[in-house]
């Protein structure tokens, strides 16, 4: 019993021992913890935890269609678009994802070219990133005053389940407020980048460290999460 006990004691130590080693290898990585800015580790924890809230959002919604006694009405229909006297469903929806996805190619060349200094170039593509998104904000405005027109409240809809309308306008609202302050925050970091702040370290909001355009990068985080929270919008709500 002794020598067993004395066994399971050095297993013990030597498991402890090797968490301990591990521990202090991460600890020890000061290199690696130093190279992320306090404003890129802000963003990333920022879109964790909204990333749980889109996640809750997304599985009320879920869960509501799925109990709900009530047919759920047909997206297919109710977002369709009459033109030239042809119904043409999801129409809007379609272009609305291909003007969303676009903005987030032109984003991503703005942090190329922000990344090459080139000041030019990386304003005038954050500038059209912030016109697509602009434009789908818009569109978003029509689609919800085409739905209020037809009787699609928060609390009823004239085509079946009530909840439509509450998941509705929660899930989109809440999405195209990101979108709407992520167009405020691409048009000042444009502007500043235009002028040259990060060129020449002018003091003042969003200025960073001279010749770096991070800020581009984190603005470049936000808005690659506004775009892919909305493919499973696109996914989830409408298509399904």
């Amino acid at each position: 019993m002794a020598e067993q006990a004395a066994t399971d004691l050095r297993v013990i130590d030597a498991e402890t021992s090797g968490l301990r080693s591990i521990a202090s290898d991460f600890s020890s990585d000061r290199q690696a913890f130093r190279n992320v800015s306090w404003g890129k580790a802000m963003m990333w924890i920022f879109l964790l935890s909204d990333t749980f809230v889109f996640s809750c959002f997304l599985i009320s919604y879920m869960t509501a269609r799925m109990s709900t006694t009530v047919p759920w009405p047909n997206t297919s229909e109710v977002f369709a678009l009459t033109i030239g006297g042809t119904s043409l469903p999801l129409i809007l929806i379609a272009i609305m994802t291909f003007v969303l996805i676009s903005s987030s190619g032109t984003m991503a060349m703005a942090v190329n070219f922000g990344y090459r200094r080139d000041r030019k170039r990386t304003a005038i593509l954050m500038l059209a990133t912030a016109l697509l998104g602009a434009t789908f904000v818009g569109m978003q405005a029509f689609e919800w005053t085409k739905l209020i027109h037809e009787g699609v409240r928060p609390w009823t809809n004239p085509w079946g389940a009530a909840q439509f309308g509450s998941s509705f306008f929660m899930i989109t609202g809440f999405h195209g407020t990101h979108v709407t302050f992520g167009v405020i925050f691409l048009l000042v970091i444009a502007r500043k980048v235009w002028r040259g702040d990060f060129d020449h370290e002018r003091r003042g909001f969003f200025t960073s460290r001279k010749g770096r355009y991070e800020s581009v990068e984190i603005m470049g985080l936000y808005w690659h999460f506004v775009d892919l929270v909305w493919v499973f919008i696109f996914a989830f709500f409408y298509l399904w």
